[in-house]
């Protein structure tokens, strides 16, 4: 099975639930390194399709976006929680991704 055409990948959602796939798993699991394969994994899938359609700047600026959010969720999960935190990032990577990548 062979993935599909990095152009005719839709990112958006990939990168909110790589986000939220990487917490849902590190949370459940116990493991936090399993949850950073999920997180690698869909960011990588993502990526492939952000450097494809947006090309490098716009690769570059949602990646940094996406792993940012990963650390940005640690510090804002201090304030209002864990769940709400990541969800505001995945939702903030996820608008991203469709704004510089996906709408095209």
């Amino acid at each position: 099975m062979q993935p599909r055409d990095a152009h005719d990948v839709t990112t958006a959602p990939i990168a909110a639930l790589g986000l939220v796939g990487g917490y849902v798993v590190a949370r459940e699991s116990g493991i936090r390194p399993l949850g950073g394969v999920v997180l690698g994994v869909a960011g990588l899938y993502a990526g492939r399709s952000w450097l494809a359609k947006a090309g490098v700047p716009g690769a570059a600026g949602l990646a940094a976006l996406y792993l940012g959010g990963f650390g940005a969720s640690h510090v804002l999960a201090k304030k209002i929680g864990g769940w709400p935190a990541v969800l505001t990032v995945a939702a903030a990577s996820g608008i991203a991704s469709w704004v510089v990548s996906d709408r095209r």
